[in-house]
């Protein structure tokens, strides 16, 4: 029988004074009452309540058991409460983990209009371009620029593609001239960032882009400001200098040799979509994000 059930069994019949009215208030037979009771003392070794023909009274065992069990239940009534709020409203902490760039350029603006649209949710974005883990760092969600591993225990749900960019200023360009192809950045001051290297290179047709760069940068605003002042070529994600581009403060170069697009996805445990403010940002980010790198 479940103990939860005969407790509250016990509180009722207690407060009511009588198994009946007990049952009435429960939606069960007086009997069932009865047997709930009886199942609670045994598992005690006390009796709780005394009950004859006419009237039934708590023991001073009862009484001590009421007054607690009644308090834990309702600490049990609230907690539940609180459980099932969470699974129909958003609200509590999200810890996000993304990529600097990404993140800065996409993933911020768009959680704040969310949280403009649900503002119980209190976000910890986290900018740092190396895989973290999910469950040992206690991040809720992570955003994955390229391949995933095959034996990747997470859902991986695809939200667009990162399309990488060669721009430069005019005043740049005005002076230095136009690269045809890649073999002509050799001849050209060119911008980098620090966190690039062998393993996350990028490739223009059969050329890397320069590791020997003349401004390099951690982080890529900062390298976005320095081509716009004229530092030189800029390869950096379009969607990063997409409102540069289209108001001709820099200008695309090398549009056959750009870089193959690699995918994004936001990587988060499989039983977390019961809860509504994790499924709430999932579809939020399922939405804007892939309007966002599609610019």
């Amino acid at each position: 029988m479940d103990k939860l059930r005969s407790i509250e069994a016990f509180i009722v019949a207690a407060e009511c004074g009588n198994f009946s009215e007990a049952a009435r208030r429960l939606d069960i037979s007086a009997v069932m009452v009865g047997k709930h009771i009886r199942q609670l003392e045994k598992a005690l070794g006390m009796r709780l309540i005394e009950r004859n023909t006419r009237r039934q009274h708590l023991t001073t065992a009862g009484q001590t058991f009421y007054h607690s069990s009644r308090e834990a239940l309702s600490q049990l009534r609230w907690a539940e409460s609180q459980v099932e709020s969470l699974r129909r409203f958003p609200s509590g902490t999200l810890r996000i983990s993304a990529p600097e760039n990404l993140g800065s350029s996409v993933l911020a603006p768009i959680l704040a209009r969310y949280q403009q649209a649900w503002p119980a949710v209190r976000i910890e974005l986290v900018l740092d371009d190396r895989f973290v883990d999910l469950i040992d760092e206690g991040f809720d969600f992570a955003l994955r620029i390229g391949a995933l591993a095959d034996d990747l225990a997470l859902v991986a749900l695809a939200l667009g593609e990162y399309q990488m960019v060669v721009c430069a200023s005019p005043d740049y360009l005005a002076h230095a001239g136009i690269p045809a192809s890649p073999q002509d950045l050799n001849a050209h001051r060119c911008l980098g960032n620090m966190h690039w290297n062998k393993r996350n290179a990028w490739l223009l047709g059969d050329t890397f882009w320069p590791l020997q760069t003349t401004f390099s940068c951690n982080d890529g605003q900062s390298l976005r400001q320095a081509a716009l002042a004229g530092a030189g070529l800029l390869l950096q994600p379009r969607v990063l200098v997409a409102d540069d581009l289209a108001c001709g403060r820099l200008l695309p170069l090398l549009s056959d040799w750009l870089p193959q697009a690699r995918p994004v996805h936001l990587l988060f445990h499989p039983g977390q979509q019961t809860s509504a403010t994790h499924s709430s940002v999932v579809e939020w980010l399922r939405r804007e994000i892939p309007l966002v790198l599609a610019r």
